[in-house]
Formats: C-alpha cells, sequence, structure tokens
C-alpha cells in the first residue's frame, strides 16, 4: 500500500501527525531523528507536537465522538472486521516498518503484529461483551437494568519497543465501545503507528475517531492535563508509570499506566533441562531484551545451577546477531545508540561488582556502525548487585543461585516488580504451591513469556502497575466503559376511556 503519513524535508523524510482523518502538514517547531539501528543512520524525522497540535487532536476526537458513540454495535462491529482483515493483508509492511525503526528481526515483528491482532479480534466481540444485567421486579412495578457507556476521548501512551502491538492492547477496545482515541506512541518507532491509523479509516472508522499525535514529554503533558481527555493509558518504565498515574489522577482522569518490571524464571532441579535451556534463550534474548515480559534473572535452585549453565552457554553462543531483515537473523540491535550504551554501562557494572560474565556481547558491534550488543550471561549474581536491581531492557541475563525453593519465592517477593515470573519444574506440587504463594500479576508454568491471550487481561502488580485496570480483556472493556443502573417504574394505564374534565 502507499501511505501519505509523511512528508518530504530536503535530507530526510518527516513523519507527521495524524488528525482528524488527515497527515498534517505544518512545519514543526521541534523534531526529532528515527534511526536505523542496524545502521546507525538517521533515516526520518518525526514532528513533536506543540500544546496547540494535541488540543487540535482532542478537538477532532471531541468532534467526532458523538456520531461515533450513537453508530449501532452491529455497525461499529463491521468497521472493526473490516479492519482486522486489513491488517492481515498488510502485516509484513507493518512488520517491515517496525523492523527498520526498532531493530527486532522481521519474524519478531510479524509475531508482534499477529500478537496485536488478537485484540481487534477479541475487539470484534464487543457487541457481547457490552451486554448489560436485567433483574424485574425487583419491587413491586420496578425493573433495574445496568448498561456501559463509553468515556469520551481517551488517549494511549506506548513505548518503542512494541510500536504495534501496545497501541493495538488499547485503542480497538476503547473504540469498539464507542470512544475516541488519541494515540501518543513513541518517538523512536512513529512509522507503524501511523499506518494503523490509515489501515482502520481504510476500514470505515470515521475520521477524527482515532489521532496520532507524535513528540516528546510536551505532547505527553498536554495529554494527561488536557480538561476534554477522560482517561489515559500507558505502558512505559515505572518512573514514568509513576509520573503518569500521578500527574493524570490528579487532573481527575481515569488511568491505567504499566510500568517496568524485572522478571524472574525459578528453574527447579527436576526441570526438564533442555526444555528450559531453549525456553530461558529465547525469552531473555529475543527482541534483544527489549520487552517488559523478558526474562533477566534466572533463580536456580540446588545443582540446577550448573546443569542450566551448561546447557544455555552453548545455545547463547549460537545466537545469529544481524539485521533485523537479515538471512538468519535471530536477535538485533537495540533501539539507540544512547540505549546500547546504557545497557553497556550495566554489563561494566556487573563485572566491577563482582559477577561472574559467563559470556561476553560487548564486541559484537566491532566494525559496525549499527547498536548492535551481542548476548550477556552472568552468574553467581547477588541481589545486592546493579544488574540484578535495575530493569537493564537488554540482552543480559543475570543467574542467581539459591538452595530451596522456599528461598527463590521469597527472593521474587521482596523485588520491588511484580509483572510476569515462571517457574520450570516437573513438580505438580511445586508448580501449584508456586501460583498460589507467588506475588507477581502474570505467572507461568513451563512458560517462560506468560503473556495473556487477548481475552484475559495484562498487568503486573507492586511497582509494575499504577492504577487498578490491566490493559485488554474484560479489564479493557470496563476501564473504558462507566457502569450506569437504571431502576424504572411504569405505572399501570387507567382502565376504561375516561370522558369526564380530567383533575387531579
Amino acid at each position: 500500500m502507499t501511505t501519505t503519513e509523511d512528508t518530504r524535508t530536503d535530507e530526510v523524510t518527516l513523519v507527521q501527525h495524524r488528525i482528524g482523518g488527515a497527515v498534517t502538514s505544518e512545519n514543526p517547531e521541534r523534531a526529532g531523528d528515527v534511526y536505523d539501528p542496524a545502521t546507525g543512520r538517521v533515516t526520518k524525522q518525526v514532528a513533536f507536537a506543540s500544546p496547540d497540535t494535541v488540543d487540535r487532536a482532542v478537538a477532532a476526537a471531541a468532534g467526532a465522538y458523538p456520531a461515533w458513540r450513537d453508530m449501532p454495535l452491529a455497525r461499529r462491529a463491521r468497521t472493526m472486521f473490516a479492519f482486522r482483515e486489513l491488517l492481515q493483508q498488510h502485516k509484513e509492511e507493518l512488520a517491515r516498518l517496525i523492523t527498520a525503526e526498532h531493530g527486532k528481526v522481521l519474524s519478531d515483528a510479524m509475531g508482534e503484529v499477529e500478537r496485536g491482532g488478537e485484540v481487534v479480534d477479541f475487539a470484534c466481540g464487543l457487541p457481547h461483551l457490552l451486554k448489560g444485567e436485567f433483574s424485574e421486579n425487583v419491587s413491586t412495578g420496578v425493573d433495574t437494568y445496568s448498561i456501559r457507556q463509553p468515556l469520551g476521548v481517551v488517549a494511549g501512551i506506548t513505548p518503542f519497543n512494541f510500536p504495534a502491538m501496545v497501541p493495538m492492547w488499547m485503542f480497538p477496545i476503547a473504540i469498539a465501545c464507542g470512544n475516541a482515541f488519541i494515540l501518543k506512541p513513541s518517538e523512536k518507532a512513529p512509522s507503524a503507528p501511523n499506518m494503523l491509523v490509515e489501515l482502520f479509516e481504510r476500514a470505515g472508522l470515521p475520521a477524527g475517531v482515532m489521532n496520532v499525535v507524535h513528540g516528546d514529554k510536551v505532547a505527553v503533558d498536554s495529554l494527561l492535563l488536557h480538561k476534554d481527555v477522560a482517561a489515559v493509558s500507558s505502558v512505559g518504565s515505572t518512573p514514568v508509570a509513576r509520573y503518569i498515574y500521578e500527574a493524570a489522577s490528579g487532573a481527575g482522569k481515569r488511568v491505567q499506566a504499566l510500568g517496568g518490571a524485572k522478571n524472574h524464571m525459578v528453574v527447579m532441579p527436576d526441570a526438564d533441562m533442555d526444555a528450559t535451556a531453549d525456553a530461558v534463550v529465547g525469552s531473555a534474548y529475543g527482541s534483544a531484551g527489549e520487552r517488559c515480559m523478558a526474562i533477566s534473572a534466572v533463580v536456580a535452585v540446588g545443582p540446577a545451577g550448573d546443569a542450566l549453565i551448561d546447557a544455555v552457554k552453548p545455545r547463547i553462543k549460537a545466537l545469529h546477531v544481524d539485521a533485523g531483515t537479515a538471512d538468519g537473523a535471530e536477535m538485533g540491535p537495540l533501539v539507540t545508540g544512547a540505549h546500547r550504551d546504557k545497557v553497556v554501562s550495566f554489563v561494566d557494572a556487573g563485572v566491577s561488582e563482582g559477577a561472574e560474565l559467563v559470556l561476553d556481547g560487548r564486541d559484537a558491534a566491532a566494525g559496525s556502525d549499527g547498536f548492535f550488543l551481542g548476548p550477556c550471561l552472568f552468574d553467581h549474581v547477588e541481589p545486592s548487585m546493579s544488574i540484578y536491581q535495575e530493569e537493564i531492557f537488554g540482552p543480559v541475563l543475570s543467574v542467581v543461585r539459591v538452595e530451596t525453593f522456599d528461598e527463590a519465592v521469597e527472593l521474587v517477593n521482596s523485588n520491588p516488580y511484580g509483572n510476569g515470573t515462571a517457574i520450570f519444574t516437573s513438580s505438580g506440587a511445586a508448580a501449584r504451591a508456586f501460583q498460589r504463594e507467588i506475588q507477581v500479576g502474570m505467572v507461568g508454568i513451563n512458560v517462560p513469556i506468560p503473556v495473556p491471550m487477548a481475552f484475559y487481561s495484562f498487568g503486573g502488580w507492586k511497582n509494575s502497575l499504577f492504577g487498578d485496570a490491566h490493559v485488554h480483556g474484560m479489564d479493557g472493556v470496563r476501564f473504558y466503559t462507566r457502569s450506569k443502573v437504571v431502576t424504572s417504574r411504569w405505572p399501570a394505564p387507567p382502565a376504561g376511556s375516561q370522558l369526564g374534565f380530567p383533575t387531579n
């Protein structure tokens, strides 16, 4: 397909906002660079929204909202089904945009589009999910029933690591519920979000129901404080999530803000070590570790430590690190040079703090201008070390050794994050005890990355979530709607014809 998202400058393509069904053509006061992570070159620039730009987007959404809210549910569902078909037709094109700006390998980008599309599938069933409840004759001649109604204009603030999937965690459900939506995606990977909106409008979504504004903190703050924005969804680091929650809730808005993670995998001595090693490598180094659900800490119980290290080392060494579109590439570069350097600084710190660097990927960028960092593996990591304490968000795996199952559970529960965790074991008793006792929002049993299907909800505990609602699933429906309870009585009409002059 030929997109209309961009305008040209003399040097590079300028990615513009999409407001009211059209690409803006303004000359922005500020813009940011968009890189090809595999080469380190600036390939595009992205316009940064001013408060006035955000005002225009909110006004377009507010103007489109009443007619969309009043659209019959069946017609909303047909629009969602049409979007679903276009998404399937253009998934490879979307994936290539993601790889070009994020750096993840093409197969990983294709998987991202597929998983985001599952939320679109779920949203196609909103006519059923929006059904209320009815109780007849709760009192003499009185009925009570509940209905769910949309909020109005809602906003989503999404990260660079899943530029298609995370927006699709939000806007399909919000829009199917009858809201108008404003997306502020990451300025590091802006093109796929624009294409999603273009496809949705081609599917029949009225102009203004969904808008995209690009930018930085200026755009974010304008959305958080705007009087006509009723709710904000976001995914990002914990400091950013806390800031968004405090600012938006302080402005009277409904907020769901998903934060960072330090996801643990507990490996028991009775685990199938070959299957476990495969799971460890895939979950730690997929997407170069730039996943909020990546396993970044393995807790090896007793003799599982030595067995696991022996099993993962040859698998990690065999990983093919290359540009995301290169044949056979399994792990691509990190998103920016600054982020790569930050992750390298954590590796340096781990070495200086005394952890054993079993595999060192710091020389993967040798001879390349791309933002590459090879997979790094630390053993004998102590909980006091920075590589354990911090969310690194890169291809760095730490192995912490404990003696007992109870120590492993205590270690996971004492961590300030509570996003995802997993246990690998052959013991049903250990698995059942783990799922009951662990203080984490999403749990995998012999599943390394327990991201729920779209008809369940995604979200963590503790410092991994600010607000009460998780994303997608029924939590998503409840977040983007308000419940209204109606109690009604219809007096019986008077019996027979009344021909006399009416009196009170």
